[in-house]
């Protein structure tokens, strides 16, 4: 802040949902979906991506691959279907998607008209290609993981499964619903809960009871003078368009700072 007028803070909102229990370690199989799909990603663009390539990238630990092992996914959004497309083509020897939510109607009720948004269900690329190789739809509806299993060195080998239902407007487990899965493998897609707190507590900014930055309503301007926020830092985890229109509008918030005015 020495050495600028203003500073605005655009980090994301990447600090991830975790679940009660099983800690997203890595090296005891767990991980949360981003940093699955992030080292794909890099190892591609690393390249060249060939089948020998591949098999060195495995023997030395470059990227977390799903090849040959049962794969649970913990959540239904985009990030979990990406997750679920990448591990049939990572070639899993099995892939299971487990979503705490009822499965959606295949038609649009008549309690959900136009123009809302129809809530029914939806195959994406994912569920589809899952489907091809492995015989059926991936998904399980109503279910989470209650407990994980290890072998000794620590690595999960399998997971119990509860279904859920909601009592007194709270999630529970429904007792004598367990199951128990392979799994060597745990993706957690289970969204974000705000930004990550280090950038917020070195510029000493309020955060909101969703931990994201705090701003009067429709401004970017923070608690502290001179700084300024935007996008998922600022909303929380949301679409890239929403990303653009906080950025231009931000940065017409901190011109009028500046200049006094605006012309953007």
């Amino acid at each position: 802040m020495k050495k600028f007028d203003a500073v605005v803070l655009c980090c994301g909102a990447k600090n991830a949902r975790g679940l009660n229990g099983l800690e997203a370690k890595g090296d005891n199989g767990i991980w949360f979906a981003v940093d699955f799909l992030k080292s794909t990603t890099k190892a591609l663009l690393n390249g060249p991506f060939d089948e020998k390539s591949v098999e060195e990238l495995e023997k030395n630990g470059g990227f977390i691959s799903a090849k040959g092992k049962h794969v649970v996914i913990v959540g239904g959004g985009d990030t979990g279907n990406d997750c679920i497309g990448t591990c049939v083509r990572h070639g899993a020897a099995s892939v299971t998607a487990l979503e705490m939510m009822p499965q959606p109607p295949k038609e649009r009720k008549a309690s959900n008209p136009w123009p809302q948004w129809p809530k029914v269900l939806k195959t994406d690329y994912g569920h589809e290609e899952a489907a091809y190789v492995y015989g059926s739809d991936p998904r399980i509806f109503e279910t989470t993981v209650k407990e994980g299993h290890y072998d000794k060195a620590g690595h999960l080998k399998e997971i119990v499964i509860s279904k859920v239902a909601f009592k007194d407007g709270k999630l529970e487990l429904v007792k004598g619903s367990e199951q128990t899965l392979p799994c060597e493998l745990l993706l957690i897609a289970a969204g974000f809960v705000g930004c990550e707190k280090y950038v917020p507590d070195n510029f000493g900014v309020s955060l909101s009871n969703r931990n994201t930055v705090l701003t009067e309503a429709d401004h970017f301007a923070t608690s502290v003078k001179g700084v300024f926020t935007a996008g998922d830092m600022h909303r929380g985890q949301s679409l890239v368009v929403w990303g653009v229109a906080e950025g231009r509008a931000c940065a017409r918030e901190v011109d009028e700072y500046l200049m006094g005015y605006s012309n953007l």
